[in-house]
């Protein structure tokens, strides 16, 4: 017996042609479309749970499955709503269930505190989704010249997946890219991970879905950063969780090496400068 996400997988897969992917013509083919193998081997999934899906055997696929599928069927932004929405209703949800609200955003003063003790370091409050929540003014003097503090809502996920500066800002964008979506595993709590997951897969696409599956944490070495004024930056990060009633770390940035201490002092004394020159 089918479902509606199985059905629905189905008919895109039926409707999508091998020669818009650039896959071999093998003749005569027993169904339209592309074959499950094609499908499950873009998706990264077995044909066998591929199967399970479109035959209605498999009700309760995890989202990461759920965006590997939208990037093997090549799905645009309303289609990825509606793959959820089946879902949803496949799985036996209400289909009037609301989705899980953001984290909370708010820094506790005393943490506030400990930031402005920080001063004129580089350090910033943020939680495993990449929100920035709170920063030294050290921080923005960095980061201010990279698009990041750009935003209405700073998020370092997010600007790393669908800025385009970024792969620039950062020359080692996949180990960067690698951190935070294995950061996404570890965030204030499952609903919210998902919840952010659902809304950005649909813009980053599947450079983030593919890093979803990796299950191994990247390795722990020095944050290069390319600054359009002060040049090359290398920086170790000392993380220190807070309590978990935050679901909040507090992140320094050190230099890892005497350039980047003398770019950085560059940098402030560029700061003042400029300020005494207006005033």
């Amino acid at each position: 017996m089918g479902t509606p996400l199985g059905d629905f997988v189905r008919a895109k897969r039926d409707s999508l042609q091998p020669e818009s992917f650039g896959l071999p013509d093998r003749g005569r083919r027993r169904s339209p479309g592309l074959t499950r193998a094609e499908v499950a081997t873009r998706s990264g999934i077995s044909v066998e749970y591929l199967t399970r899906i479109e035959q209605g055997r498999d009700r309760n696929p995890s989202h990461s499955v759920l965006h590997a599928l939208a990037d093997g069927l090549s799905l645009d932004a309303g289609e990825r709503d509606h793959l959820r929405y089946l879902a949803k209703i496949t799985g036996g949800a209400c289909p009037g269930h609301r989705p899980p609200a953001p984290p909370n955003r708010e820094v506790r003063p005393t943490v506030r505190e400990t930031l402005r003790l920080l001063e004129p370091g580089v350090a910033f409050v943020t939680n495993r989704l990449g929100d920035v929540l709170a920063h030294t003014g050290g921080f923005e003097l960095v980061m201010s010249g990279i698009g990041l503090l750009d935003a209405d809502v700073p998020n370092l996920t997010r600007y790393v997946f669908t800025d385009s500066r970024a792969r620039t800002v950062f020359p080692d964008w996949d180990q960067v890219a690698d951190e935070q979506a294995f950061d996404l595993r570890l965030g204030p709590s499952k609903e919210s991970s998902e919840w952010f997951t659902v809304q950005l897969a649909p813009v980053a696409g599947p450079e983030f879905t593919r890093r979803l599956r990796q299950h191994l944490p990247p390795p722990q070495v020095p944050m290069r950063l390319d600054h359009p004024v002060a040049g090359g930056l290398r920086w170790h990060r000392e993380k220190l969780e807070l309590p978990s009633t935050d679901a909040q770390e507090l992140v320094v940035l050190l230099p890892a090496d005497e350039a980047t201490a003398r770019a950085v002092e560059r940098l402030r004394h560029r700061r003042h400068g400029a300020l005494r020159a207006v005033g």
